[in-house]
């Protein structure tokens, strides 16, 4: 962030302790019935009070500057010391229905709170946080329904010494977004709770896992099959057993098939035992006859998958060699032998296709495009983006955005997490255990990990077109129980995941399970 040249004190106003921002009075701003000055040009460099703009508070923290998204100048609030600040745009006159705030942002992190909020719209005030994303401008969005021909644009921070973010081109329009998924994988339940592992609500009371998070707002829950797992879980039984529990909670269910014994990712795709002799005329039948089977005893049971993955992470292809992506046209036939068994059973059962590629422009459309032109059929999107491996907030952006358009498909982020903090709760070293392999501005607690999902919800739901389905927190119940770690061969492997689960060391609820909530 350019520091301006400014070294004018903030005069504050004084505020009695706890007083929020939102206290202003709207009726001594200055009206309009639309945005002015939503690209901060009006003024240039230096404006203490951009066009158009009120301010409140630290108002010598807020201010315009060179350097915009697209034009020359932007917003920004900065200042040597701590201060809350509050830039806000009064419209009346409005024709009452829903609207929807876009804005490019970025910011350094750090503060008590940063966000841009529509309030005094005659209902709930909305807001969204500003991601941390110190290079790369993000958008968001924020939607409201007006029901009193008014409404107070409010960009607010609650900031430390040296804090800033940087706000332009902001438009307010018709329109409205949300996001439809809120989920989370749950492979990892049943044996948990086969071992002992116990689930508390926040307040400490025990209870059924699924029906903690239900009560959050979760309301998709992903599993994945395994063909013949060495442990006997998430095999079709355990899955049958397992989406009985989640329809009865009134959850949609993703099945994620991984087409192998044993994990399935960008590293492994490994034909399970079963099948490792056979022709690639026989695989496909494979694949068809199990994908097949599986989800048609789900339908009987009347609890028929929502959507279905068809390979896990295949960055790389699946069932190696003879899915592999240097043999596109292979991996095309046993990718449509997967769809043709998922669209026999149910016709109305999405198909994702799933990538481990979450923040790689180049290399999802690299992916896709082989997909398009081998003629792969595909319903859905579905990209992993964990933030210390898969690039920043600004290249996952891009890369969802990328994909969404590119190939007229929904989009989601069929895995992500973030660690709570870093020390492990059994003998096996966690695979996020050190402060610098944290993403900057995203502490390892339990904020931390609150702020990292809100933020990738909001970037979700800012997807153009509303192609943006949601999001689905990699494992969240795979708490550090005895028995049930990495390794489905070996009883005493441990838990590398504990610290990234949604439930803490004391089997509570974390704060995070507030993400489920996101609009």
């Amino acid at each position: 962030m350019f520091h301006p040249r400014r070294t004018t004190k903030a005069l504050l106003l004084p505020l009695a302790a706890g007083l929020a921002l939102t206290a202003l009075p709207a009726q001594t701003a200055q009206a309009a019935s639309t945005l002015i000055n939503g690209g901060f040009e009006s003024d240039g460099a230096g404006a203490a009070t951009p066009a158009g703009w009120s301010e409140y508070g630290s108002t010598a923290a807020s201010f315009s500057e060179a350097g915009g998204h697209s034009g020359g100048y932007r917003l920004s609030h900065w200042s040597s010391s701590a201060y809350k600040v509050e830039t806000y745009q009064y419209l009346s006159g409005l024709t009452n229905g829903n609207y929807r705030l876009t804005a490019w942002v970025r910011s350094g992190g750090g503060q008590n709170s940063a966000y841009i909020a529509l309030k005094n719209c005659g209902g709930t005030e909305q807001r969204t946080d500003i991601p941390v994303s110190s290079s790369g401008w993000i958008r968001i969005v924020v939607p409201v329904q007006v029901t009193n021909n008014q409404c107070t644009i409010s960009i607010n921070s609650d900031a430390n010494a040296g804090n800033w973010i940087n706000v332009d081109d902001l438009t307010f329009a018709s329109g409205t977004s949300s996001t439809s998924i809120k989920g989370s994988d749950v492979s990892s339940l049943a044996k948990s709770e086969a071992l002992g592992g116990k689930y508390r609500n926040s307040s400490g009371g025990t209870g059924d896992a699924l029906a903690i998070l239900k009560s959050a707002g979760q309301n998709y829950a992903r599993v994945k099959v395994w063909v013949n797992a060495a442990d006997g879980y998430n095999g079709k039984d355990e899955v049958l057993a397992m989406a009985k529990r989640i329809k009865a909670q009134g959850m949609k269910l993703l099945v994620d098939f991984h087409y192998s014994d044993t994990w399935a990712d960008p590293g492994a795709q490994t034909k399970p035992a079963a099948w490792a002799g056979h022709s690639y005329s026989q695989l496909k039948t494979d694949v068809y006859n199990h994908t097949y089977d599986v989800l048609n005893a789900l339908k009987a049971q009347g609890t028929t998958a929502d959507m279905v993955q068809v390979g896990n992470e295949i960055n790389g292809g699946m069932l190696w060699n003879e899915g592999s992506t240097s043999n596109w046209s292979q991996l095309a036939g046993l990718l449509n032998s997967g769809y043709d068994a998922v669209k026999a059973v149910n016709s109305s059962t999405q198909v994702a296709l799933h990538l481990a590629k979450g923040g790689d422009l180049s290399g999802t459309r690299w992916w896709f495009d082989s997909a398009v032109a081998n003629g792969v059929k595909f319903d859905v999107i579905g990209l992993s983006y964990y933030g210390y491996w898969h690039g920043t907030l600004y290249d996952f952006q891009t890369t969802l955005d990328d994909a969404a358009t590119r190939y007229g498909k929904p989009v989601f982020v069929a895995e992500t997490a973030y660690p709570f903090r870093l020390d492990s709760e059994d003998a096996h070293e966690n695979i996020i255990d050190l402060a610098s392999e944290l993403v900057p501005g995203y502490p390892a607690t339990t904020t931390g990990q609150t702020r990292w999902m809100n933020d990738i919800a909001s970037i979700v739901e800012a997807v153009p077109g509303g192609r943006g389905l949601g999001v689905f927190y990699w494992e969240s119940t795979w708490t550090a129980v005895t028995g049930n770690g990495w390794d489905p061969t070996d009883p005493s492997s441990g838990n590398g995941w504990e610290n990234q689960a949604l439930f803490g060391y004391d089997d509570k609820a974390l704060p995070a399970t507030a993400w489920f909530r996101h609009r």
